[in-house]
C-alpha cells in the first residue's frame, strides 16, 4: 500500500472516529460511549479475552475461503474454456446461486452438527459461487482469436491457462473474493452466536447479554479492524498480482 493511500486510510479513520465522539457527547447514554473510553477498555482487555475469539474467526473465514477458490477456480475455468462443461455446469450453478445461504444454515447444522464444521461450510458457499463465476466470465471474455497462436504453437492447456487464461481472470477473480468476504463476515457473525463460546460475533452478543456495552464496542471493532485488515490484503495482492493495472 502507497503512502498516500495509508494518509487517506488514516483521514478516514480520523472521521469516523470524530463522528463517533460527537453521537456519544449528543446522546450523553452508555449505548454510544466515548471511542477514547472503548480503546482504553480494548486495550485492557484484548490478550485476556479477545485474541483467542479473533483467532477463531480468523481461521473460519481462511478456510472457508481456501476451500471455495480450491474448488471454485477449477470449476470456473472449466466452464470458462470448455463449452460443454459450461452447457453441464451452468444449469447447477445459476439454480444454486440465488439460494439465500442464511437460510441453509439449519441445514447445514442438522448435517455437520453446531461446530466448526457448519460455519465454515457456510463462508465456503457464500465465496465459492462468487469465484465460479467470476472466473468463468474472465475466461470467456477472451477474444478466440487471442488462443489460435498459441494453438498453432503447439502450445498445450496448461501454457495456455499460465499465460493467458489465468491473467485475464485474476482481477475478476480477486474483486469476486473481495466483495464475496464482506458478506461471509458478515453472516459469520450470525453463524458465531450458534454452538459456540469463541469468535467474535459471540463475544459481541455475550457483551450485548451482559449490558456490558464497552466490550460489546470493543468487538466491533476489532471484528471491523478484521475485515479492514483482509480488505488491504487483498489490494497489496492484487497490486503484485495484476500489476499491469497499476502501470501509468
Amino acid at each position: 500500500m502507497g503512502k498516500s493511500m495509508s494518509v487517506w486510510y488514516l483521514a478516514a479513520a480520523v472521521f469516523l472516529t470524530a463522528l463517533w465522539a460527537v453521537a456519544a457527547e449528543l446522546v450523553a447514554l452508555p449505548i454510544i460511549p466515548s471511542p477514547v473510553l472503548v480503546v482504553e477498555n480494548l486495550a485492557d482487555i484484548f490478550m485476556k479475552h479477545i485474541a483467542i475469539h479473533s483467532i477463531y474467526s480468523l481461521w473460519r473465514i481462511a478456510a472457508g475461503l481456501f476451500l471455495a477458490v480450491a474448488v471454485g477456480l477449477p470449476l470456473g475455468v472449466l466452464m470458462g474454456y470448455f463449452p460443454k462443461c459450461d452447457r453441464f455446469l451452468s444449469p447447477l450453478v445459476y439454480l444454486t446461486y440465488p439460494v439465500p445461504k442464511i437460510a441453509l444454515l439449519p441445514i447445514l447444522m442438522l448435517l455437520f452438527g453446531v461446530g466448526e464444521s457448519s460455519k465454515i461450510t457456510m463462508i465456503f458457499l457464500i465465496i465459492v459461487f462468487q469465484v465460479v463465476v467470476a472466473v468463468r466470465d474472465g475466461i470467456r471474455a477472451i477474444p478466440k482469436e487471442t488462443l489460435y497462436p498459441l494453438y498453432s504453437l503447439g502450445a498445450t492447456f496448461r501454457d495456455i491457462f499460465f499465460e493467458v487464461l489465468w491473467p485475464a481472470s485474476l482481477p475478476k477473480f480477486i474483486t469476486a473474493v473481495r466483495v464475496a468476504l464482506a458478506t461471509a463476515i458478515s453472516v459469520l457473525f450470525f453463524t458465531e452466536t450458534f454452538g459456540t463460546k469463541y469468535g467474535m460475533g459471540y463475544f459481541i452478543m455475550d457483551a450485548w447479554l451482559r449490558v456490558n456495552y464497552l466490550e460489546m464496542y470493543s468487538g466491533i471493532v476489532v471484528l471491523s479492524l478484521i475485515g479492514l485488515i483482509m480488505f488491504t490484503t487483498i489490494d497489496m495482492i492484487e497490486q503484485y498480482a495484476c500489476h499491469w493495472q497499476y502501470k501509468q
